[in-house]
């Protein structure tokens, strides 16, 4: 008696089993992907409430969202410090903002402009305490170091250049 040839998909299991598996698969495959996109929507909308709280700080106080640094380093103490926890604050918006919506130029030309009035502070604050920018990303520090090259700011006098 001569023995019957076998079929690849017989040693592995019935067509049914083999479609099972292939189902069972693509669900797993299919879940990872929703969670991915959770996660991303979720850092996205954690990303938009942080620069929402950041945009209602400056509307609360904007003596500090379009400074006079002289002004405020001349006034009360607690001033220049309510104006470097300010900055911190929108340091850290514009790390969330444009981590999240890396794809979406707005973000970063939304942080651009608004960098400008702080690069004097910013310059100074690198001249004095080197370690200040060393609490943000690779990233942010690389956009102020940019900003701070394009609007000519340096030390010692840390001016904006007219343009």
């Amino acid at each position: 008696m001569s023995q019957a040839s076998v079929f690849w998909w017989q040693k592995y299991g019935s067509a049914g089993q083999i479609a099972q598996a292939v189902v069972a698969l693509l669900g797993f495959v299919a879940i990872l992907i929703q969670i991915n996109v959770i996660g991303k929507n979720a850092h996205e909308a954690g990303a938009r409430q942080t620069y929402q709280a950041y945009n209602d700080l400056e509307f609360r106080n904007p003596q500090y969202a379009k400074p006079d640094l002289d002004r405020l380093k001349a006034g009360p103490a607690t001033d220049l410090v309510q104006y470097e926890t300010f900055v911190s604050y929108f340091l850290y918006a514009c790390e969330e903002t444009v981590g999240s919506f890396e794809h979406k130029r707005e973000w970063q030309a939304t942080c651009d402009y608004d960098l400008k009035g702080h690069l004097p502070f910013l310059c100074e604050k690198m001249a004095t305490e080197p370690v200040y920018l060393t609490t943000y990303s690779g990233v942010t520090q690389r956009w102020i170091a940019t900003e701070l090259q394009k609007a000519g700011v340096t030390a010692p006098d840390c001016k904006l250049r007219k343009t």
